[in-house]
């Protein structure tokens, strides 16, 4: 098949969507379609990752004047008229197009309509459930308790839903991981900080804080803590320096994040995709929602044990991350997460 991806990365937006379509792509790839890439240039974005991945990639330009956008609109910084009318002159010269994939919280079926005849079909990740899609293939790989009802009325009927983690984009690594990864036992010996490739409300610096401070205090004098990062995380000088003085382990824009999570007790990170990356390899985790979609998967998740939450990170203090860490010290807290992960991802 020849398959088109639209996805976008940026400073706004952060990495998460196009590394979940780079699963995507990578699978396609495997059983042998040609998968090509248009993102628009953005501010920080990470479209060089999809060159990395030795696919082909399509940029629209950078928007020429500013337009008045609201909420996930911003994201497009144009229109969803423009946005599509570009995407068509782009993809008109590939061909036709077999499957058009779209990851974007600013896209609904006002722009899926626009390019309905120029594709055989048209698929949506999507996890906000807030909008119409004009697609034949919706995935949502995302833990709700109501997930079986979220999209009536929001698809065409002839749609086919992929809902819930037993979906979840994974790259191979995490695979070949779990194959042969250790068995804990609920004591904590590591620690792995990560909140996603931008973080741009700096979570990563705040855990810092709260692990240094458990650390002078002899709670965490004997557990190893390791801090990743993504090559477009803003404030990676300030950070790394500050590991430098706690004497944790720093890393940038890693590739064996599923290793890291193997070795790891217990992560602090954000909602997101990362959610489910961690179920897989039955991580505990202590977690803050970084954007306002993540909060529902996050509740739902606290309900059913699944994590650890903390709540919407403008009021997540230090504190709460010490007092959370102080609640898993024990294995009678973080068995019974591992074992609902095991459960919840099969």
């Amino acid at each position: 098949m020849n398959i088109v991806i639209r996805a976008d990365s940026s400073t706004l937006i952060g990495s998460g969507h196009i590394m979940r379509c780079l699963t995507l792509a990578e699978r396609y790839r495997k059983e042998g379609n040609h998968v090509a890439f248009v993102c628009r240039d953005l501010t920080g974005n990470m479209a060089y990752l999809v060159l990395d991945k030795g696919f082909t990639l399509m940029m629209l330009p950078a928007a020429e004047k500013r337009h008045d956008l609201t909420g996930y609109a911003k994201w497009l910084t144009v229109t969803q008229e423009q946005d599509a009318n570009e995407t068509i002159d782009v993809i008109k010269k590939m061909g036709r197009i077999d499957r058009l994939v779209v990851d974007s919280y600013a896209i609904d079926s006002t722009w899926e309509k626009r390019l309905r005849s120029y594709v055989t079909e048209i698929m949506v990740i999507d996890d906000l459930a807030n909008r119409q899609h004009e697609c034949d293939i919706l995935l949502d790989q995302n833990f709700y308790l109501n997930k079986e009802s979220r999209y009536q009325r929001l698809v065409p009927e002839h749609c086919r839903l992929f809902l819930g983690p037993k979906y979840a984009l994974l790259r191979e690594e995490f695979y070949q991981v779990r194959k042969s990864m250790r068995v804990r036992d609920g004591q904590l010996r590591n620690i792995l900080v990560f909140y996603g490739g931008v973080d741009a409300t700096n979570e990563t610096s705040k855990a810092i804080q709260a692990l240094q401070n458990l650390r002078d205090t002899g709670v965490l004098h004997d557990v190893q803590v390791t801090v990743v990062v993504g090559a477009s995380n803003e404030q990676k000088e300030d950070i790394a320096y500050h590991c430098k003085q706690a004497g944790f382990r720093y890393l940038c824009q890693v590739s064996n994040m599923a290793e890291l999570m193997a070795e790891a007790d217990l992560m602090l990170g954000a909602g997101g995709s990362t959610t489910w990356e961690r179920c897989f390899l039955g991580l505990p985790a202590i977690v803050t929602a970084i954007a306002e979609n993540q909060v529902q998967i996050c509740e739902d998740c606290a309900k059913e044990g699944l994590i650890s939450y903390l709540g919407y990170w403008d009021k997540v203090r230090q504190q709460d991350i010490c007092e959370a860490i102080n609640q898993l010290m024990v294995p009678s807290q973080l068995l019974p997460m591992q074992r609902k992960m095991s459960q919840l991802m099969g």
